[in-house]
């Protein structure tokens, strides 16, 4: 089998930079596999803690030999997350034909790559798969099966193939009206489960520039589903340095491999219920209702403080 490049994206988060890269290099496939880390470059009036702060993570990307070859892009010009992802995603991707995606925010399991290679391989040619997905939040432990599908996309370590990836269409406005005229906007609310209308509205507004809800608006015009895996093999770490984004998502890691077994590209009821359980703040991981009413303020503030991530590329 041929193994997909990663492609991991970092500013100025040290501890959280040096996490990833440690999980990373603990998996069983990281001493076979190339990784391409993309630095993004220093902002205009940047404060002195916050050059030291870029600095010590360029220093760190290359204190260590993470993978079998590591090839680093510094940029010399801050052209923030979003643009970020979209070159660098988009230069490997048309390279390699496929590739493995990491921010700088994530914990992993050891077996994330072996879980990405597999299932690339398996789904390839099922054009029914827009991408593999490895943050399962909402349907863990052993009334879920090992691996299922949703139609929520994932950004939080995930992997696609050039042919999907390359039917991103960043306008936003252009997918809203596409996701109206063909009455998509509940699927594309996950079943009014998330307010991705508005999220999506926001960025035409220009009230945040990203890629991901974009993404998402893609994969539901293309009926794309996402495998994920049950156990989940990445966790969303926040460490005290993000402006936005003040959550700690950790589901339990995958710990041991499996064999991954091809499924029917459905998406089951139990995981559909699931899913809209754990994006409305009303589920906990493994797929139950939330009791404790503290608990469902944390799952809320969760979701409106973050969006799921796209309020955190304003960190830099």
């Amino acid at each position: 089998m041929e193994l997909a490049p990663i492609v991991l994206f970092v500013y100025n988060r040290f501890e959280n930079t040096q996490i990833l890269l440690n999980a990373l290099a603990k998996n069983e496939l990281a001493s076979e596999s190339t990784l391409y880390i993309y630095a993004d470059g220093i902002q205009e009036n940047a404060s002195k803690k916050e050059v030291n702060d870029i600095q010590q993570v360029r220093d760190l990307i290359r204190s260590s030999k993470w993978c079998r070859e590591v090839i680093i892009n510094e940029s010399d010009k801050n052209i923030g997350l979003a643009a970020s992802i979209i070159q660098g995603v988009t230069e490997i991707i048309n390279k390699y034909g496929k590739a493995i995606i990491l921010e700088d925010d994530l914990n992993l399991s050891p077996y994330f790559l072996s879980y990405m290679n597999d299932a690339l391989q398996v789904y390839q040619e099922d054009k029914r798969v827009g991408q593999i997905g490895s943050c399962n939040f909402f349907a863990n432990g052993p009334k879920f099966p090992p691996t299922f599908f949703a139609p929520a996309a994932d950004c939080w370590g995930w992997a696609t193939w050039a042919d999907r990836w390359n039917k991103y269409e960043y306008d936003a406005e252009k997918l809203l009206t596409e996701l109206k005229q063909k009455g998509l906007m509940k699927k594309f609310n996950l079943n009014n489960s998330a307010d991705m209308e508005g999220m999506l509205t926001a960025q035409i507004k220009n009230q945040f520039n990203t890629w991901d809800i974009q993404w998402l608006a893609v994969c539901i015009l293309n009926s794309w589903v996402t495998l994920y895996p049950n156990l989940s093999t990445s966790q969303h770490l926040y460490l005290g340095s993000a402006t936005h984004n003040t959550t700690n998502l950790r589901p339990p890691l995958l710990s041991q491999r499996f064999q991954l077994k091809k499924l029917d590209a459905v998406v089951l009821p139990e995981i559909l219920k699931a899913m809209e359980l754990g994006y409305s703040g009303r589920g906990d991981f493994y797929g139950n209702k939330v009791k404790i009413k503290k608990d469902i303020r944390y799952f809320k503030d969760r979701l409106r403080k973050t969006a799921f991530r796209i309020k955190q590329f304003f960190t830099y």
